[in-house]
């Protein structure tokens, strides 16, 4: 081999390892933010500490909702149709919050296994519309 070609393979080499280190910094920052949600049976079956803060995810299990006669309170249970995990949370539920809907709920088991919410986020199917929307089409 000459020097030129020499060069190239250096230049080559250096380049490899440069992007090889680049794409392990990306894929390491993605794996850091991957937001994933836990379902009640597999949260049975985890066995996490009182204080593990994590994401739930299911469906509002139908005739489960209380809401507290004063305050923003409520009581449900998230459900994969295997397990059942009954959640508490104060404050103001999203529009799309409903039983029988998909639900990811933030936060903590207590000490009683009652999931502790400080976040509920109501999912929808493709079909969504908002409810103004909804409410126009079905008055006609």
């Amino acid at each position: 081999m000459n020097k030129i070609h020499k060069r190239r393979l250096y230049i080559i080499g250096i380049l490899a390892i440069g992007i090889s280190i680049a794409v392990g910094l990306i894929l390491y920052a993605l794996k850091q933010n991957i937001n994933v949600f836990l379902t009640p049976g597999q949260i049975a079956s985890a066995h996490l500490t009182t204080n593990y803060h994590f994401r739930l995810g299911g469906m509002v299990k139908k005739n489960t909702v209380v809401h507290d006669k004063e305050g923003l309170g409520v009581e449900f249970v998230v459900t994969d149709l295997k397990s059942d995990l009954p959640v508490r949370y104060v404050g103001v539920l999203p529009d799309l919050f409903r039983e029988g809907t998909g639900v990811i709920a933030e936060g903590s088991i207590n000490a009683n296994g009652i999931f502790i919410a400080t976040q509920v986020l109501a999912k929808h199917d493709e079909n969504y519309m908002p409810k103004n929307v909804y409410k126009a089409m079905n008055a006609s």
